[in-house]
């Protein structure tokens, strides 16, 4: 291709300060359209019901529609997929999850993309840990209790709906040397049933749903996977009591696509900032046994790397090979 003449160069210049003029509008007005928040797992599933409640405070913080797109298949990858090859220009953003950014790199061989090189984080959304609970016909009131239990008896079950909770139970099994035999299950709710009826002996389970069951007597919460008793429920000790270190939390955040610009990104941030302080949105999570957690892009960034490397030794104490 032949270089332009000086005055070819001098009349492209117009049209290129009007493009960049143009991209800078576009970001300043950010949203100028209708937002996909991809959610990687099926409609009612714990992320879904999180992305909801942020849309909607979100929508109304920018004042635009942001619309939840599930997109779910094999274990989160189809949806994060969808994001890690959208346009970086703001209009697609992604529920990040620990199946997707800390587990599928240890469990899935030929995984399609980096969950830190492939997407740009915008910011933390919450965290909460997970329930231990327990068939409340065993002569079991602690952690301590049930260990022993298992270790005199030798037949004890846990129930699992996801890799987190196999993998929550299998690290605590080893951690503390017993036998437990794990069950795999269609999903939590189905794994928190069996226990609720008698047919296996203990699940790690989604905090709200487990806590609401343990106080109607259903089932007995005995521990809870943070590093000190969770502020929703206080009366439930931590795991890491009785088994030094024992942390495994589930959390959200929200990222973009590789290429999104820094200061797009900021603006992102700044919204989302703004969503998480509405006290609406902080009741509406804690009803579903979340607690808000917020903080920069570099803070989100940081949890991510570490997370990554923390469920990779979860994996690797629990004897789960990669598929």
């Amino acid at each position: 291709m032949a270089p332009l003449s000086r005055r070819q160069a001098l009349l492209a210049v117009p049209a290129l300060i009007a493009s960049l003029a143009g991209a800078r509008s576009a970001r300043a007005d950010w949203p100028d359209r209708t937002v996909r928040l991809v959610v990687p797992f099926t409609p009612g599933s714990v992320t879904d019901v999180v992305a909801r409640i942020v849309a909607d405070t979100l929508s109304q913080v920018v004042g635009k529609a942001i619309v939840v797109d599930n997109k779910p298949g094999g274990s989160g990858v189809v949806g994060t997929m969808a994001v890690a090859g959208a346009p970086p220009d703001g209009s697609t953003l992604l529920m990040v999850t620990p199946t997707t950014a800390a587990l599928n790199p240890h469990l899935l061989r030929r995984l399609p993309y980096d969950p830190i090189k492939d997407f740009v984080p915008i910011g933390q959304i919450c965290e909460c840990p997970y329930l231990l609970v327990i068939d409340p016909s065993l002569p079991a009131h602690t952690l301590p209790e049930f260990l022993e239990l298992a270790r005199k008896r030798g037949d004890l079950t846990y129930s699992y709906g996801n890799n987190s909770a196999q993998i929550a139970a299998a690290v605590l099994a080893k951690e503390t040397g017993v036998d437990l035999l794990g069950i795999p299950y269609r999903g939590g709710p189905e794994a928190l049933t069996d226990v609720m009826t008698g047919r296996v002996s203990a699940t790690f389970t989604d905090f709200s749903n487990g806590l609401t069951q343990a106080r109607d007597g259903k089932v007995r919460a005995i521990g809870v996977t943070s590093r000190e008793p969770y502020g929703l429920a206080p009366e439930v000790p931590a795991i890491a009591t009785a088994v030094p270190g024992f942390e495994m939390n589930i959390w959200f955040g929200l990222s973009g696509p590789t290429g999104l610009p820094t200061d797009l990104g900021g603006k992102i941030g700044k919204a989302l900032q703004a969503a998480l302080a509405q006290p609406i949105l902080q009741k509406r999570l804690a009803e579903q046994g979340f607690q808000v957690a917020g903080g920069t892009a570099q803070q989100w960034s940081t949890l991510l790397n570490a997370e990554l490397q923390r469920w990779g030794g979860f994996v690797r104490t629990a004897g789960i090979e990669p598929q």
